[in-house]
């Protein structure tokens, strides 16, 4: 049996995840809106006081270019009012999303409880076409990974979009235009900053696709592996003779499954040895990048100390909000891998049959009828 769903399956997997969450998101309770409204009304203001953070970075370093102390000392009072600020929204930031996180678990587990107290227990669970084995496993640890991280990131990429267009804003009129010379012949570049930054984060996210494109696959296997090691050991330490699907549980079969477990930790490690080149290049290099892009007209004399130091910033922070997907790769695959196999569990769980309901006693029956 292949351990990787299809691409079919995959979009199956997933509708049907987020029509579970639905309910949860969308439907309509106070509390639930209340907290929606409180993380967009943080990431709003932290995105203002990032705005006036990379603004201070130009006037403190133009201040420090004039060698103005009164001016410093101003710059000081600013920096720990935003500091204060940021701090403050940071830490109501991740009460809201953790809060958010919590709630959501709790009614997905309980749908799922809900769904499997009503199926006849007298059979386990057959997850041999859906991939759905280890139940308790994907409750405890696949609901877990597939509530939090979607919080985090959903957040993440609309504030990745808000942080683009404020900054690629910053870039343009304080980087403006540059001149260069091609071929004997004079050429202006409108913008050259936003040019730079939307080149250089296409670049690394290309890259990262590339480097980490087996990914999701080997996380999914991953957690396969793991989830068929707990159940083995939990097969051994209950004494039980066969397994589901009749073979001996013994010491063998659980070293057979630790081999597994290990092939597949192997594997990860390879993976993300590989996307490390490129996120950790790209941490590397972005600043460097930037500037490097500013020399030419700070040398020139058509911008200040200041202005360097602001449009670097805002070029780290664009590129920053750009590579997404760079910076978020493993843990979107992490998440798509459990919200698949929650999925998969539903579905085994929709196959089950309902329970049979208790037949009434003898004595209980008579006493009815009379």
């Amino acid at each position: 049996m292949s351990l990787s769903p299809s691409n079919g399956s995959n979009g199956r997997s997933l509708a049907r995840f987020w029509r579970l969450s639905r309910r949860f998101w969308f439907e309509g309770v106070l509390s639930v809106t209340a907290l929606i409204v409180l993380l967009l009304g943080v990431m709003l203001l932290q995105l203002l006081v990032q705005f006036y953070l990379n603004l201070w970075n130009r006037h403190f370093f133009d201040a420090l270019e004039r060698r103005d102390a009164a001016e410093l000392w101003t710059q000081a009072k600013v920096f720990v009012g935003l500091a204060c600020a940021s701090i403050i929204l940071a830490a109501t930031s991740v009460w809201g999303r953790m809060t958010g996180q919590r709630k959501w678990r709790e009614a997905i587990t309980r749908d799922i409880l809900h769904a499997w107290s009503s199926k006849n227990h007298d059979m386990p669970i057959d997850g041999s076409d859906e991939g759905a084995e280890n139940p308790e496993y994907r409750l405890a640890e696949d609901v877990r990974i597939a509530t939090d991280a979607p919080v985090d990131l959903i957040l993440a990429f609309i504030s990745s979009g808000l942080i683009s267009v404020t900054f690629f804003g910053v870039l343009w009129s304080v980087g403006g235009s540059i001149d260069v010379e091609v071929l004997g012949h004079s050429l202006s570049i409108p913008g050259y900053l936003v040019l730079g930054v939307i080149t250089y984060s296409s670049v690394m996210t290309v890259l990262m696709l590339v480097f980490g494109r087996r990914l999701i696959g080997i996380i999914e296997s991953r957690n396969q592996a793991e989830a068929e090691f707990r159940a083995a050991a939990e097969i051994m330490r209950g004494g039980r003779a066969e397994t589901a699907d009749g073979a001996l549980a013994d010491k063998g079969d659980l070293l057979v499954h630790l081999g597994g477990v290990l092939r597949s930790w192997r594997d990860l490690g390879w993976q993300l040895a590989n996307t490390t080149l490129v996120s950790h290049a790209n941490f590397l290099f972005a600043p460097v990048v930037a500037y490097f892009l500013c020399f030419p007209k700070y040398i020139s004399g058509a911008m200040s100390l200041g202005e360097v130091t602001q449009s670097a910033a805002a070029f780290v922070t664009v590129q920053g909000a750009i590579n997404w997907l760079v910076d978020n790769y493993q843990r979107l695959a992490d998440w798509r891998s459990s919200a698949n196999r929650v999925s998969a569990l539903l579905a085994a769980i929709d196959d089950m049959p309902d329970a049979i309901p208790a037949k009434p006693r003898e004595g209980a029956r008579g006493a009815a009828e009379r």
